[in-house]
């Protein structure tokens, strides 16, 4: 079994290589080429922490893969990473356990890659203003989504606490995004000035009031996973023209403001736009006029990592990374 460590993932595969590998495996699921059972969580709430255990196969390629992940807010108190996470990949032909590599880093990965998807089909072609609302860690790899396939001029950054924004800010830098950044502490701020908003947070309550938006601005919402958590509000719901998901299934149980906007009674998980495998598949069209307001809403799917683990295993294959075992 191949051993592959976060540092060397990060070294050798990045957001380009991760965009690709989604594409494909959306293409896959178009024919009908993935199975995908609902994950299964487990919550601590005396911790305010969950557990995800995310099994899928890939039929076309004769790929499974089990995602184990921990996500546990508090432990940046006791020095430890909020998420942390382990793939298991194996050959569904003939059922060798072909390797175990850190999950943490390409959950974020595959994550900023569904929102640039996303952001491609539906952000304005015009679109130069970035607002990032949640400067943790999933939020970095939001931002490299959507500027690998946007020329954005200038990104805006809010947190609750605005040194954690300032040194997001120095991570894109040194990383090699030169673009300008500022930091908003006024959230109203930044959404009305924002083409494209990517929210990244483990909000129970709306992150922005849906009246700043401007019409034609794109927002990606990935950071609720719960039925009680809720970045986006009502308003946000109802003046989105389009609302395209990741995975019917998993919003339906897992998006608390697509939930809470259903038991409002104005609005039903029907009026979904459409998943985003039917963009891929050129089952639906993307934006279609310049005002429209889009909304895409990510829980994530456990094919998904598959993707980019079969993306990182073969790579790391043809480079020599990672440590052979036995075991």
């Amino acid at each position: 079994m191949l051993i592959i460590n976060e540092n060397e993932i990060q070294q050798s595969y990045g957001m380009k290589d991760a965009i690709a590998d989604v594409k494909a495996v959306l293409h896959a699921y178009g024919a009908e080429k993935i199975n995908n059972p609902h994950r299964t969580v487990l919550d601590f709430p005396q911790h305010e922490a969950s557990a995800l255990y995310m099994p899928s196969a890939d039929l076309s390629n004769e790929v499974t893969a089990v995602k184990v992940v921990t996500i546990f807010p508090k432990n940046p108190l006791v020095g430890k990473a909020t998420t942390q996470g382990v793939i298991l990949l194996s050959d569904a032909e003939n059922g060798e356990h072909l390797a175990m590599m850190n999950a943490s880093y390409l959950t974020r990965l595959r994550t900023g890659a569904l929102s640039g998807i996303a952001t491609d089909f539906f952000a304005r072609k015009d679109a130069r203003v970035l607002t990032i609302i949640g400067t943790g860690a999933m939020g970095f790899e939001q931002a490299l989504g959507v500027l690998a396939v946007r020329d954005i001029d200038r990104i805006l950054l809010v947190n609750r606490t605005p040194e954690k924004a300032e040194k997001f800010g120095e991570k894109l830098r040194a990383f090699g995004v030169t673009l300008p950044f500022e930091v908003i502490e006024d959230v109203s701020t930044a959404v009305r000035q924002a083409d494209i908003i990517c929210c990244a947070t483990r909000s129970n309550e709306p992150v922005f009031n849906g009246q700043d938006l401007k019409p034609g601005t794109h927002i990606n919402g990935v950071g609720s996973y719960l039925p009680h958590m809720r970045e986006v509000d009502h308003t946000t719901v109802s003046r989105s023209s389009k609302i395209i998901v990741d995975d019917l299934a998993g919003v339906k149980d897992e998006a608390g403001e697509l939930i809470h906007a259903a038991n409002q009674g104005t609005w039903s998980f029907n009026d979904i736009y459409g998943e985003l495998y039917e963009l891929a598949n050129l089952m639906k069209t993307g934006r279609e006029h310049e005002e429209e307001i889009t909304f895409f809403k990510s829980v994530g799917a456990a094919y998904f990592d598959l993707a980019v683990a079969k993306g990182v295993y073969f790579q790391s294959k043809e480079r020599n990374v990672g440590i052979e075992i036995e075991i």
